[in-house]
């Protein structure tokens, strides 16, 4: 796909592309994760979002931009630099809060409501804590995961954390997944009991 075919990027996706650049941050998510989850936020209006691994702000601008006036959405990354930064961009958005905490640590003490969509973009909530965020995927909500098709990033044997992490989910009963072989490798778990 031809990423000039892509509308309706938020405004402030090419500022923070730019600052991206500028400090040499190189793990920035797919522009199509951005578009897919705009899309899943705005089926869930007022709705509780979560995502776990901020980074400098990509996906979160999209998912912002998904969201209603009645939304709300948390994202957790251990790394002060990028919430800094992100809290620059987002900061004066009410329906927003950027957390500045090991994720791990995060996942362990969270005891808030349960979340409609959540996106596990770092390792503590997709390679670890796996059981404990599924527990906070409201009943119909919805678990969002990507870079599950080799990376030119990934260290050597992390196609093995990979494979253990689809077999898990393939065989929890309380999920329905799609395995989708698009832009990087997406798997997308709603909550059925």
């Amino acid at each position: 796909m031809d990423d000039s075919n892509i509308h309706d990027v938020p405004i402030i996706h090419s500022v923070i592309e730019r600052k991206s650049a500028e400090i040499g941050f190189t793990m920035p998510s797919d522009i199509y994760i951005g578009t897919l989850l705009k899309t899943l936020i705005s089926s869930k209006p007022g709705g509780k979002f979560l995502e776990l691994g901020t980074g400098i702000g990509l996906s979160l601008s999209w998912m912002i931009d998904g969201m209603d006036i009645e939304s709300e959405l948390m994202t957790v990354d251990n790394d002060p630099k990028l919430t800094t930064i992100a809290e620059q961009y987002f900061g004066n958005d009410e329906r927003v809060e950027i957390v500045c905490e090991d994720g791990t640590k995060w996942i362990e003490n969270y005891a808030g409501d349960k979340f409609d969509l959540i996106f596990a973009d770092a390792w503590p909530g997709k390679y670890s804590e796996i059981n404990e965020i599924l527990s906070l995927v409201k009943v119909g909500g919805i678990y969002i995961i990507d870079d599950m098709t080799a990376q030119p990033n990934w260290p050597e044997g992390h196609d093995k954390n990979v494979d253990r992490l689809v077999s898990y989910l393939e065989n929890r009963a309380d999920f329905n997944l799609t395995k989708m072989n698009w832009s990087t490798g997406v798997i997308i778990a709603v909550r059925i009991k």
